[in-house]
């Protein structure tokens, strides 16, 4: 399974300390004594230190202030199975001699970082002000990466997309656009046996009071779900009802509005279901073009003075070209309901060939051409669209498989 750490919400934890007034100088992390073993994994050890660490930093990255240790303790069998992966992870790339190097951690973790609009060592900084070591954060960062290039390796170039697959999609999808829609994102938490279910439900009653506190989703979604959406945020897109044959089913006809539900309990593990929006079949939606345009270094005036110099969106391309300060990436056929209702809102505001307002954009600013709009159309993807969905879906798969079958042929011996 591919898991991406996102830092948005992590980064409030060192504003709420410095408005605590607490020291915000670097200091040394505290040596921590190993208490004790919590799990061996193949003859590598887990040990509790471990386990509060990593559910303590999975605890920070949906945000708000320092955890008690009464909500560390709910989520440590979720932080000892992450771990367990990982150290998986970490001894299939040595098997297949993947070496990770320091540098690419670090650069990694300057990369998140920076799309929270800071350094890598102001967030090293606020992990420490915050309980946290470091090494936590970079032995996971190791096994991400690790993970990631061996699945590509060894699968990416296989897998095979044929036209009857994308044929045969869209046909799907065009027979889903007659019957009531639901967009929805997912949190699953894996629990095979009865034990691990209770501990999932306890977990997830957790996650859904900090969603409920104005925690974000996509980021609980990233930190803790076992589904292959997780590497997306937990976005499952449109689906109808028929794709569902267990209770969250009837969970969501039972809702009347778009919202969280409660921790969805089915043979395999726990779900939470975050509903976005809903639509009847025979409405039609809007397909827009849209190039977003991002400034490096967060400087409002530069990515004025870009947007002074486009006129149209096909010179948009040799503006951002020019400066290396800017970033743009094209969206075509992009369902303007996925924008969200601010992201919508500007594009229905802003004439095609035209920018919208200047907005924040994962720790920097951007702007939005409006490249072109087709309205009253079936919200169907297209074939590309269709053709990249199919390739993710298999390769989450392949991954999320593959780990599981390590575990299966793993020696793990818990010792709680």
């Amino acid at each position: 399974m591919f898991r991406s750490f996102a830092l948005a919400s992590l980064m409030a934890i060192s504003g709420c300390m410095v408005a605590n007034g607490q020291a915000a100088t670097p200091t040394a992390p505290q040596v921590q004594q190993i208490e004790g073993i919590v799990a061996v994994v193949n003859d590598d050890p887990i040990s509790f230190t471990d386990v509060r660490q990593r559910a303590r930093l999975l605890l920070l990255s949906l945000g708000g202030q320092t955890p008690t240790p009464e909500q560390i303790q709910r989520f440590t069998t979720q932080a000892l199975e992450q771990l367990i992966d990982e150290k998986l992870q970490l001894q299939e790339a040595a098997e297949y001699e993947v070496e990770i190097s320091e540098s690419e951690i670090s650069s990694s973790i300057a990369r998140l970082a920076q799309q929270s609009g800071i350094t890598r060592d102001a967030l090293v900084q606020s992990l420490i002000q915050a309980g946290v070591n470091p090494v936590s954060l970079e032995e996971q960062t190791r096994a991400d990466i690790a993970w990631r290039r061996i699945m590509g390796g060894l699968y990416g170039s296989r897998i095979r997309i044929s036209d009857n697959q994308i044929t045969e999609q869209i046909k799907r999808l065009q027979a889903d656009a007659q019957k009531k829609q639901y967009l929805l994102s997912e949190i699953f938490l894996f629990a095979p046996s009865e034990t691990d279910s209770a501990q999932a439900l306890l977990a997830a009653n957790s996650i859904l009071e900090q969603l409920r506190a104005g925690a974000q989703f996509q980021v609980a979604a990233q930190r803790f779900s076992s589904a292959p959406t997780a590497a997306t945020g937990g976005d499952m897109g449109w689906i109808v009802l028929d794709d569902f044959d267990d209770a969250r089913k009837t969970t969501l006809e039972g809702l009347t509005e778009p919202g969280l539900t409660n921790p969805i309990v089915v043979e395999d593990g726990v779900y939470i279901l975050n509903l976005r929006a809903v639509r009847d079949p025979s409405e039609k939606t809007t397909l827009v073009d849209v190039t977003r345009i991002t400034v490096g270094d967060g400087s409002e005036a530069a990515l004025k003075a870009a947007v002074e110099e486009i006129s149209e969106c096909s010179e948009i391309e040799d503006v951002v070209d020019a400066d290396s300060n800017l970033r743009s990436v094209a969206l075509q056929d992009l369902n303007i309901d996925d924008l969200g209702p601010e992201g919508k809102f500007m594009v229905e505001s802003t004439d095609v060939g035209q920018a919208t307002d200047i907005f924040a954009q994962s720790g920097t600013l951007a702007v939005m051409y409006v490249c072109d709009r087709k309205d009253n159309v079936e919200a169907i993807p297209n074939r590309d669209q269709v053709e990249d969905r199919l390739y993710t879906q298999q390769l989450g798969m392949i991954s999320e498989r593959s780990l599981r079958n390590l575990r299966r042929e793993a020696t793990i011996i818990r010792r709680q």
